[in-house]
C-alpha cells in the first residue's frame, strides 16, 4: 500500500534523517516534505543532494513539498525587496521539488482576496515552475482568497491543497471543497475536534472521512493519501508507536478511498 506522511511530525527544523529512517521503517512509501515550511531557509545544492541520497537509502519517494511563504522573504509582501526575496525562496522550493522527483509545492496565500504583490509573484514564478514541471497547490485557509487565486490561473500551473483539519474548523469546509474538486492536486489529511486545528491522527476527531473519501474519489487527485499529522497532538510518547498508529489510520482511509475509486470506475463502465 502506498501512503505518505509529513517529515515534521516531531519538529520542522534540524537534521531530518532520523525521522526519515523511522518513517520508512513504519512502512510508508512517500513523504510530504515539511521541514523549514515556515522559515526563510534556502536549501543549497549540497543539502538537496544529501536529501536525495537519504530518500534512495531509505526507499522513500517525495510526494510533494510544503514551500514557505516566508517571514522576511515573503512573496506577498508590499515591500518590493521582501517580495522579490520571497520569489527567490519559492523558486528554491520548486527547484528542490523537481530535483527530488516531486511535482507539487504547497503554498499559503494571504487570507484577504486580491493581494496585488501575490499576483506579481505568481506571474514571475510561472515560467520557472512550468520549466521544472512543478505545480503550485494553494492550501485552504480562507476559501474565498484561495478560489480567487485559482480562478486567475490555469489548472496546469495552480491547483488546490485540501487540509482536512483546516476545513473541519471552518464553517462548511467540505462544502467549499466540492466545487473545487477538479482542481485538487494535494491533500493534508488530519483530524481535530472541530475547534482547534491541531493536526491529530485520522479518525480521532470529528472529520467526515466517508464524505471526504467520496469527494477525493471524484476529484482530480490521483495520488496516495498524504497525512500532515503531529505527534504532540496524539497523546503518544513513543515515535515508533505513533508512526505505527499513523500507518494504521492512514491505511484505513486509503482503503476507503480505494473502494470509492473502484465503485466510481464500475459505475462509469456500466454507465
Amino acid at each position: 500500500m502506498e501512503l505518505s506522511v509529513t517529515t515534521d511530525y516531531v519538529k520542522d527544523t534540524g537534521d531530518p534523517s532520523p525521522y526519515l529512517r523511522r518513517i520508512a521503517a513504519a512502512g510508508f512509501t512517500h513523504l510530504h516534505w515539511c521541514h523549514q515550511w515556515n522559515t526563510d531557509f534556502l536549501y543549497s545544492e549540497w543539502e538537496i543532494e544529501q536529501i536525495a541520497q537519504w530518500l534512495e537509502e531509505f526507499g522513500l519517494r517525495l510526494l510533494d513539498l510544503h514551500g514557505s511563504a516566508g517571514r522576511e522573504k515573503k512573496w506577498s509582501s508590499p515591500r518590493e525587496y521582501e517580495r522579490m526575496a520571497g520569489v527567490e525562496l519559492v523558486k528554491n522550493r520548486i527547484d528542490m521539488t523537481s530535483r527530488l522527483g516531486g511535482d507539487v509545492v504547497i503554498m499559503h496565500v494571504p487570507p484577504e482576496p486580491g493581494c496585488e504583490p501575490l499576483r506579481r509573484s505568481l506571474a514571475e514564478i510561472e515560467e520557472f515552475a512550468r520549466a521544472r514541471r512543478v505545480r503550485i497547490a494553494i492550501e485552504n485557509g480562507n476559501f474565498d482568497a484561495v478560489t480567487q487565486v485559482l480562478d486567475e490561473h490555469s489548472p496546469d500551473y495552480l491547483g488546490l491543497c485540501y487540509d482536512s483539519g483546516h476545513a473541519n474548523v471552518e464553517e462548511n469546509g467540505m462544502d467549499r471543497l466540492e466545487p473545487l474538486k477538479d482542481r485538487l492536486i494535494s491533500v493534508h489529511l488530519n483530524d481535530n475536534d472541530g475547534v482547534d486545528s491541531n493536526h491529530s491522527l485520522l479518525f480521532s476527531g470529528t472529520a467526515d472521512w466517508s464524505r471526504l473519501a467520496r469527494i477525493m474519489a471524484e476529484s482530480s487527485y490521483l495520488k496516495c493519501p498524504s497525512m500532515e499529522i503531529l505527534m504532540s497532538s496524539s497523546g503518544i510518547g513513543d515515535e515508533d508507536e505513533f508512526l505505527e498508529r499513523a500507518f494504521q489510520t492512514g491505511s484505513r482511509f486509503a482503503g476507503m478511498l480505494d473502494e470509492r475509486r473502484k465503485a466510481l470506475k464500475r459505475s462509469t463502465a456500466t454507465g
